[in-house]
């Protein structure tokens, strides 16, 4: 009998990924802070999707072994889990994000403090609650080393969530950690009633930021043309189930920052990235107007109205320009 798979986080991504790994066949333990499954069998963020037999619920560890760990913790939260990771077993990071105090990707934090892990990261556009529904859907697992994003995209796919594999772990982690900010930006663009076509234009120039960004950090721009850049873009920047674009319509309506989030049911990864990728971009000399203005906006630095005037007043130029 084969091994089963661990998900660590019983939030709505990690039962999702839970209900998805069990329809692959496989044996799941869902590994949950605290002891939280309903009465229905189901989990309170997806209380409409009820738990297999085959996914166990436990807020302890179980003593065996995993073919492979999903881990859905927030980003800000992810080294404080790390020391759980049993050692040699593939993880597999299925969060979205910068670490703010050391500008780390989630890889980079598993390298850092469980070099014995040998680490993958899952990145696309997906909503917790159509991959828990079983709605078709892809992603792009990418890992340094290719053959093992092979082997574990192959180990997960299904005929109805399609697994890619990518050794360019920097763009795929780029522009799952970018896309957020943008949706802010493309939720305040809607909630102020700037209008469809400003959303288009600021999504358009916002990949072109990722994009910029990502080769200077050694990515590549075909990636941020894919599931793990454009695909994740569009779905967070005009999907309601996205709590990025949320945030930003409430930001866009005159909500306060703490307000905005206050209303949500999860993290906005966006607030906690926006600063993180001015001080990226700053290192690598890439200019990035759209995050540095949502990032002084959210920290109370810059009004809406000014926000709009600074990045409708920049110098007009070429529409592409070589992102190497």
């Amino acid at each position: 009998m084969n091994k089963p798979f661990l998900v660590m986080g019983a939030g709505a991504w990690g039962t999702a990924l839970a209900l998805h790994v069990a329809r692959t066949g496989a044996q799941v333990h869902l590994w949950a802070r605290s002891d939280c499954t309903l009465p229905s069998g189901a989990m309170p963020r997806l209380p409409d999707f009820p738990l297999p037999g085959s996914v166990h619920v436990s807020s302890t560890l179980p003593d065996t072994t995993f073919q492979a760990v999903l881990v859905a913790i927030p980003t800000q939260s992810l080294s404080g889990i790390m020391p759980l990771l049993p050692s040699g077993t593939p993880a597999i990071l299925c969060c979205k994000g910068i670490e703010q105090r050391t500008l780390a990707f989630p890889l980079d934090i598993l390298a850092r403090e469980r070099p014995d892990v040998p680490g993958a990261v899952l990145s696309g556009p997906n909503f917790a609650r159509e991959i828990a529904a079983g709605l078709p859907a892809a992603a792009v697992i990418a890992a340094p080393d290719l053959a093992q994003a092979r082997a574990l995209s192959d180990r997960l796919a299904t005929p109805l969530f399609r697994l890619y594999a990518s050794q360019d772990y920097t763009g795929v982690q780029l522009g799952g950690a970018a896309k957020n900010v943008i949706a802010v930006a493309a939720g305040i663009c809607i909630g102020a009633g700037l209008g469809e076509n400003a959303r288009a234009a600021l999504i358009t120039r916002g990949l072109a930021e990722i994009t910029r960004l990502a080769c200077a950090l050694g990515g590549q721009a075909s990636t941020l043309a894919g599931l793990a850049g454009l695909g994740d873009l569009l779905l967070t920047c005009t999907g309601e189930q996205s709590r990025n674009y949320r945030m930003g319509l409430a930001l866009g309506k005159g909500a306060s920052t703490t307000d905005a989030l206050a209303s949500l049911h999860g993290v906005a990864e966006g607030v906690s990235t926006a600063e993180a990728l001015v001080a990226l971009a700053a290192q690598t000399g890439v200019d990035a107007p759209i995050t540095q203005c949502i990032a002084a906006f959210l920290a109370g630095k810059l009004t809406l109205s000014h926000a709009q005037a600074m990045l409708l007043s920049r110098p007009l130029k070429e529409e592409y320009e070589s992102p190497t």
